[in-house]
């Protein structure tokens, strides 16, 4: 079990990607709700994601609710622009958590502060000019090759 978690998510337009993401390796799917938001039918609807409810979805209040939570990762990695550390330079274990900011957002500077330097990782992605862009392309090619490593496939 891989945990993917998306810290203030909203609709934007390429969030699909990592929804699909989760479907195909069955991982399992936080959204963080600092603000309060919630993905409603109108939300799915509206974006075309119907297929969200049949995903193992885990919508948590909050950032200690969910740290407190018995469904979370036993360890978090945090991918952001913010780190020189390459994400396939670590061993994954069964049960970790990999944790993206929103679309053309980021995680804030105090969630950085908390995980710490050893578990921020770069986010993979093509082209530095565009990371804010293909965030969800990055975060699919991550779970990936996270799920790769942890199913022992070449």
């Amino acid at each position: 079990m891989l945990h993917v978690i998306l810290f203030q998510p909203e609709i934007p337009q390429n969030t699909g990607n990592i929804g699909r993401t989760c479907a195909i390796t069955e991982s399992r799917l936080h959204l963080i709700h600092p603000l309060g938001f919630q993905i409603k039918d109108k939300h799915l609807k509206r974006s075309g994601m119907d297929y969200w409810k049949s995903l193992d979805v885990h919508h948590h209040e909050n950032w200690e609710a969910f740290k407190a939570s018995d469904a979370g990762p036993k360890r978090l990695f945090l991918f952001t622009t913010k780190s020189s550390q390459p994400y396939w330079d670590i061993q994954y274990e069964d049960g970790d958590g990999l944790l993206f900011g929103n679309e053309g957002y980021g995680a804030p500077d105090w969630l950085h502060e908390e995980i710490g330097e050893d578990r921020r990782l770069k986010i993979p992605h093509y082209n530095d000019s565009l990371r804010s862009l293909n965030l969800a392309t990055s975060a699919g090619v991550a779970v990936f090759e996270v799920m790769r490593q942890l199913r022992g496939n070449p």
